[in-house]
């Protein structure tokens, strides 16, 4: 598999093909959004190589939402391009790819390759602000997403979605998962893009953790916010706790099937997206990841 030539090919796909949404005032704005902060994590993926340090890398024997991929540990589809228009310095790449045969699981025996990167064991944190510069593909039916997870049993210590999305360009999801409002959970809101803007130009998607709220942003403006009290209308406030980070690109299963009803050829997935898959430039591109400390305990 000629990945490095696959994975240079993408840059210059994806730089003709998605415009910036954002003048660079606006960049600088949502780059600098707490710059008397302390920053505490910060992974910027100039190396062009996964930083084991930070990161663990998910396999194949994971399975959820009957989701339509295997997740493996290669290049092909976690990797790192340069010169990207937009990007400063390189950029990850969490790629689906179509590879029937691969699969090893014998109950699922998917189609499709991609890749999942968490921070669990390495790296997390409780309140603060989580953020990342993330481009996502104009594709049906696949699920990429930036979020945090709790470190014990799902979902007793609570999931916070930073940012989901299921092909649909307009628009991202953001949601809390918890014990009694997990699943098709109530703490859920959608965000459609401003005219002229959206999914596949760079923007950088957003969470501030407290004690009693969270906050969801998109290039610094709020979009949803959830507080102690409406998630104990449902169920314990779950967010108390540290949780680890993940990058992922899924595809299909239940969110983008219950979103686009599609059951042929995959679940949740057209048969224009499994072409689009085909040609190697379906990607979720991320330019940075931060974390900072609690806004109240900075210097």
């Amino acid at each position: 598999m000629n990945w490095l030539a696959n994975a240079l090919a993408l840059a210059v796909a994806l730089t003709v093909t998605a415009p910036l949404s954002a003048s660079d005032d606006v960049r600088e704005a949502a780059d600098a959004s707490s710059p008397e902060r302390e920053l505490i994590f910060a992974e910027e993926f100039n190396a062009m190589a996964l930083d084991r340090d930070n990161w663990v890398v998910i396999g194949a024997d994971f399975w959820v939402n009957n989701e339509q991929q295997a997740y493996i540990d290669d290049p092909a589809v976690i990797g790192f391009i340069d010169d990207v228009e937009g990007a400063d310095g390189g950029v990850l790449m969490l790629r689906p790819l179509y590879k029937p045969g691969v699969d090893p699981h014998p109950e699922r025996k998917a189609d499709f390759v991609s890749g999942r990167i968490e921070s669990k064991g390495k790296f997390d944190f409780t309140y603060g602000r989580a953020e990342a510069r993330i481009r996502m593909p104009d594709a049906v039916g696949v699920w990429p997403a930036w979020w945090l997870l709790g470190n014990g049993k799902w979902p007793d210590t609570g999931e916070i979605d930073i940012m989901e999305y299921v092909g649909e360009k307009d628009w991202i999801g953001v949601a809390l998962h918890g014990p009694g409002y997990s699943g098709e959970t109530p703490l859920v809101n959608k965000f459609f893009f401003p005219q002229g803007s959206d999914v596949t130009q760079w923007h950088t998607y957003a969470v501030e953790w407290t004690e009693d709220q969270l906050l969801f942003e998109v290039d610094g403006h709020l979009i949803y916010r959830v507080t102690r009290p409406m998630v104990e209308n449902y169920g314990k406030w779950r967010f108390d706790n540290p949780k680890h980070l993940i990058l992922n690109f899924a595809l299909g299963g239940a969110y983008p099937f219950k979103t686009n009803g599609i059951k042929q050829p995959y679940n949740g997935v057209p048969a224009a997206t499994v072409e689009k898959i085909k040609t190697g430039k379906v990607a979720m591109l991320v330019d940075w990841v931060r974390i900072y400390a609690p806004a109240e305990t900075s210097e």
